[in-house]
């Protein structure tokens, strides 16, 4: 099997989501005067993190539209009516404190570098177009994709296997010529698996070195160990052995 190309996911895979979203909502909620005292942060980060896990849910499940899961994230999280505008102005304030927080991962650009004369890139994600043709190029790593695609305008989210058959088509090439790297063990592991790609599962954290890794996903704790599963020649020059 050779791999001729790689599509990623984006957050908390290229880009660090995570720690963006957890102190930009830290800065936000300061701003707001949302924090009533010692412990509330943490306790209010959780419950953001958990909401918005909710409402991303019923929009990859096609219940509601991108804008209005933001809307949603907002009202569940206040607690209380707003205005679709109401709603979008607190966001868009959140949004400037999240922003100023971004940040690739360090791993990022060296296996970018190290891939980019052996495999061609693209994005798949679960995201919207207008939010990661920004968020790319704020990290200066827009031009090393040839396509991005997003579930909010293929009308399909991973895990289906539209999602990662169209990223394929878009590269036109057989899934079986084509890896998918992304963080979430089901969404994009077994996703990426069940449509016919070499699935790459990367578990930073270690969080689930416990567990297996779902059937058909590699497990890499850092996209270092990305080229020998690849195959792809190593730092040293030489053809890796992996697998």
């Amino acid at each position: 099997m050779v791999i001729r190309a790689v599509v990623w996911d984006v957050d908390d895979t290229l880009f660090d989501y995570t720690t963006a979203d957890r102190e930009g909502m830290r800065t936000h909620l300061t701003a707001e005067g949302l924090l009533a005292g010692p412990g509330s942060a943490d306790e209010a980060l959780a419950r953001w993190r958990r909401i918005t896990d909710e409402q991303w849910a019923r929009f990859a499940a096609g219940e509601v539209d991108f804008v209005t899961q933001r809307r949603d994230r907002t009202r569940v999280f206040l607690g209380r009516e707003m205005t679709d505008g109401e709603a979008d102005a607190w966001f868009r304030r959140y949004v400037t404190h999240y922003e100023s927080a971004w940040s690739l991962f360090p791993d990022v650009l060296p296996v970018l570098d190290a891939l980019a004369d052996s495999h061609r890139h693209a994005v798949l994600s679960n995201s919207s177009l207008h939010v990661q043709d920004h968020k790319l190029r704020v990290l200066g790593v827009h031009d090393r994709f040839e396509a991005i695609l997003c579930a909010a305008e293929l009308g399909v989210s991973k895990p289906e296997p539209g999602a990662f058959l169209a990223a394929c088509e878009a590269l036109e090439l057989p899934p079986r010529q084509v890896a998918y790297v992304g963080d979430h063990p089901e969404i994009d592991g077994r996703g990426a698996a069940d449509a016919g790609l070499l699935s790459v599962w990367i578990d930073r954290s270690g969080s689930h070195a416990a567990v297996e890794p779902p059937e058909g996903p590699r497990r890499i704790a850092s996209l270092d160990e990305l080229p020998a599963v690849l195959g792809a020649p190593t730092r040293f020059g030489a053809p890796s052995s992996f697998g």
